[in-house]
């Protein structure tokens, strides 16, 4: 009888858990644009574990009709600890151009977009992508970069958080 319950209990928490560990971001600069995007896809069940310690939480309500006044400030002060990208070694100061969720259950994901215009040569970018590593230790994210003709795709975690690209 003991034997069952457990395994009830351990397929139970199998079944409820979040089923992936995984952001993705894509991040282009075209310099004849002078234009730098970052669009990032996060669980919305880590969005809100991360920022307020409980991922079924409605209080934040990101991109509906009664989103929370500091839900915007709350995200960027939260991926501004984890994620950036520096140019020529000096970090951008990204804003939110948009948002969006798109999903259902367990499976929303908040969509992030986010711009600034750049001026200048740059001859190196670096990424910082450690979303959510400080949650999960099993947590990947993974990084599509194009920069004018060229991409790139790299897989950061919690041990390998940045990845440099020079051009």
């Amino acid at each position: 009888m003991y034997k069952w319950f457990l395994a009830l209990l351990l397929l139970s928490s199998i079944t409820f858990a979040h089923p992936l560990r995984l952001s993705l971001c894509e991040i282009e600069f075209y310099s004849k644009k002078n234009l730098l995007t970052v669009n990032l896809k996060l669980f919305l069940t880590d969005v809100n574990e991360a920022l307020v310690f409980d991922p079924y939480s409605k209080e934040l309500a990101f991109c509906q009709s009664n989103e929370h006044s500091d839900a915007d400030k709350m995200l960027m002060d939260y991926l501004n600890r984890f994620f950036y990208v520096k140019f020529n070694r000096k970090r951008i100061d990204l804003k939110i151009k948009k948002k969006k969720l798109s999903g259902e259950g367990e499976n929303i994901a908040l969509w992030v977009y986010l711009e600034k215009s750049m001026e200048g040569e740059f001859n190196s970018m670096e990424i910082k992508n450690a979303v959510f590593t400080d949650l999960f230790y099993d947590q990947n994210n993974i990084v599509y970069i194009h920069v004018n003709d060229e991409s790139k795709s790299v897989m950061l975690n919690k041990e390998t958080s940045t990845y440099e690209l020079n051009f």
